[in-house]
């Protein structure tokens, strides 16, 4: 296969459940050896996009290719990808030795290579002290490790993550995303689904927001901040008292709302263009309120998605029903 085939391309994806669009004319062409981020909501359409790469579902319309291999082909397609949906795909009674054996006996090694292969994957994931431990006692962020190492017994070209660190800590949240980054730099290519900006932010290559089954924005994380065409003006002053008048003289120099926060000494202003946010630095040192810290930087992705939708990505979709669980 050349090199310069696309990881993923797809054509005018449509997947309906009764009434219901789920996804509704995607197009995608993803490159291979990237993070892809399918931003959205629940509800969004997302997971219905991967199960139908995956090729669980088949489409009601449209066309895709998995590194070149047609979904139609379901076998050649297979054969290239794997996929950890949102919830456990291992035995939960099994160890988590026990299931890695499993796998790769079920993959076709043979049980001295299965023992080896084990033992490879629970030390790359941290798991070598759980390996004897049923995976029932395991913690959340252990399961989502147990589930990844089962997802690429045999490495695969592509791989779907559908939301892998939901529910997570910080901590078990930062070991999956140390995991994926490592997964990309050995060349696998990877589709995740997140309603977690600051993990498209920070994993993915290139982001698609979706909402109600379609594309809306396209492009990388500084692309899709820069469309927004503005940022944030954050000011912190020295006295809590001199905030009522900070207020009302940033909102009369920039013309927009500006809000508090539980910080007693915090403003904050969306949407700001860098020159009106030095005037308004400049106007505030005139009439001597002293500030103590202020930025500003790009929009966040929170707010570019703000922008794009008219609501917070964590805000729940009126067709939530359209997403069926991998």
């Amino acid at each position: 296969m050349d090199d310069t085939t696309p990881a993923i391309k797809a054509r005018g994806l449509v997947k309906h459940y009764g009434e219901t669009r789920a996804v509704d004319g995607v197009d995608l062409d993803i490159p291979r050896g990237i993070v892809f981020g399918l931003l959205g909501p629940n509800g969004a359409g997302k997971t219905t996009i991967i199960r139908m790469l995956a090729t669980l579902v088949t489409p009601d319309s449209g066309s895709a290719e998995v590194l070149g291999h047609d979904l139609r082909d379901g076998d050649a397609v297979r054969s290239v990808v794997s996929l950890t949906g949102q919830f456990a795909s291992v035995d939960e009674d099994l160890t988590g030795s026990e299931n890695l054996i499993l796998l790769c006996r079920l993959r076709g090694f043979a049980r001295a290579r299965a023992r080896e292969r084990s033992a490879q994957l629970l030390a790359a994931f941290g798991l070598e002290e759980a390996a004897a431990r049923q995976v029932k006692t395991y913690s959340g962020g252990m399961r989502r490790r147990i589930d990844i190492a089962a997802s690429i017994v045999v490495t695969p070209e592509v791989l779907f993550l559908d939301e892998p660190t939901t529910g997570l800590d910080p901590r078990s949240r930062n070991q999956v995303w140390s995991i994926i980054r490592a997964l990309v730099a050995a060349g696998t290519t990877v589709l995740l689904t997140t309603q977690y900006l600051d993990e498209a932010d920070q994993l993915a290559d290139q982001i698609a927001v979706i909402e109600h089954g379609k594309v809306i924005a396209l492009g990388t994380s500084g692309e899709l901040k820069a469309s927004v065409g503005s940022g944030s003006l954050t000011v912190r002053l020295v006295n809590a008292e001199d905030r009522p008048a900070a207020l009302e003289l940033l909102a009369r120099e920039l013309d927009i709302d500006v809000e508090t926060s539980t910080d007693p000494v915090a403003l904050v202003a969306r949407g700001v263009q860098p020159d009106a946010a030095a005037a308004a630095l400049g106007e505030l040192a005139r009439v001597g309120i002293a500030t103590s810290d202020f930025a500003h930087g790009q929009p966040s992705l929170d707010e570019v998605f703000l922008a794009l939708t008219g609501r917070p990505t964590s805000s729940s979709d009126d067709h939530s029903h359209a997403e069926v669980p991998a």
